[in-house]
């Protein structure tokens, strides 16, 4: 059968090559057309029609700029689509350009299952009519969503998480502390803090100054920058050198890096997800333009207690959450100082917290479930 995949960021793109494998595993026969990076054309042994750092835009602003280029991009998704005829198109996160693919294929009489819901549950709870209108089944990776989803007469499958599955072929194959520190030109006798500033330009602008000022206040830490894939070097030297810091960045190596940090300062997405399933201390942070009147205007359309992954799926505050305004070097710091301290109450409540979150998430290996439904829906 034929699979059209659309993963418009890293994380999907990951998410991605899971599912590709899987679908193989279950249709040997598979053939595979797709937006995403490089990680789904190692899977599926093909080029991506587009790559996803042609695509991730974030913001009103940045969006506006760039519509054209976005525009063209939905276009072309739409033409392969009724050109190539997939018997499944398969939709990871990315919904302002994914529902609008999942409106097109619907209408031309396609099957279109969503992998990875949008975050609907936190805002722009409109959505959730598109997806019920223009999706054949939604596959949920955070067992919240099941009971928001039937809250709203639309029935999901919770499959597990597929950050889990990874994180744990991950920690089979990682290097050891001492290796990994001598790789990076770390030393190997003093804590390490990891920063994780994002994966996108903006993201990395707004939020890596401040961590750099508040992890900076621990002269006898070391410090190491996550650096995020398709992003060039001069981005990370330049604000290196606007703080006066001298640091390794880190590239590929994301979760050696944070598995290794005494703790991490995180900005907030699927990687504050990751540091607590590598079992590292963190604060989430994000900071945009960390101005008030964007905090209340954004506080108004997010609903739900907590912003931050553990936290959702733990229901419960096992890492801070530092935003907008909110996120500045002092109140960083202030809640890093305590995880530094192997034997803090902070550090060991928050380790406990991870063991409950992951509890929820169970263990199964959510594209080996969703690639078997996706198969089995369109052979029935």
């Amino acid at each position: 059968m034929k699979y059209f995949i659309i993963a418009g960021e890293a994380s999907g793109d990951l998410h991605g090559a899971q599912l590709i494998a899987a679908l193989k595993q279950c249709d040997p026969d598979a053939q595979i057309r797709f937006y995403g990076g490089d990680q789904m054309e190692a899977a599926a042994g093909t080029a991506p029609l587009t790559h996803y750092r042609d695509m991730a835009y974030m913001g009103f602003i940045e969006v506006a700029k760039h519509l054209p280029t976005i525009l063209g991009f939905l276009g072309a998704a739409r033409r392969a689509i009724d050109e190539w005829q997939p018997d499944a198109v398969v939709l990871i996160d990315y919904p302002s350009f994914n529902l609008k693919v999942a409106k097109h294929a619907r209408n031309a009489g396609r099957r279109v299952f969503y992998f990875i819901s949008p975050k609907v549950w936190a805002w722009k709870q409109w959505r959730v009519k598109d997806i019920k209108r223009y999706v054949n089944h939604m596959y949920s990776i955070l067992p919240f969503e099941v009971e928001f989803y039937r809250t709203h007469h639309y029935e999901v499958d919770y499959v597990g998480n597929p950050t889990v599955t990874e994180i744990a072929h991950a920690l089979g194959s990682m290097p050891a502390r001492e290796d990994f520190l001598a790789e990076h030109g770390l030393d190997a006798g003093r804590p390490l803090i990891a920063l994780v500033p994002g994966s996108r330009v903006k993201e990395i602008r707004d939020n890596l100054p401040s961590m750099l000022a508040a992890a900076s206040r621990h002269p006898h830490c070391q410090l190491a920058v996550a650096g995020a894939p398709n992003i060039d070097h001069s981005l990370y030297a330049g604000l290196l050198q606007e703080a006066g810091v001298s640091c390794p960045v880190v590239s590929g190596a994301t979760w050696a890096l944070v598995r290794h940090a005494q703790a991490a300062v995180v900005t907030s997405g699927t990687a504050t997800l990751e540091t607590a399933l590598l079992g590292t201390p963190q604060v989430a942070c994000y900071r945009m333009n960390g101005s008030k009147w964007v905090y209340r205007f954004y506080s108004h359309l997010i609903h739900g207690k907590y912003v931050t992954l553990p936290n959702l799926i733990a229901d419960e505050p096992v890492i801070p959450e530092l935003l907008m305004h909110h996120c500045t070097p002092h109140s960083i710091d202030s809640h890093l100082a305590p995880l530094l301290d192997e034997h803090s109450p902070e550090r060991k409540a928050m380790l406990a917290g991870y063991e409950r979150m992951r509890a929820r998430l169970g263990t199964d290996d959510c594209a080996a479930v969703a690639a078997r439904s996706i198969v089995s829906l369109c052979t029935a």
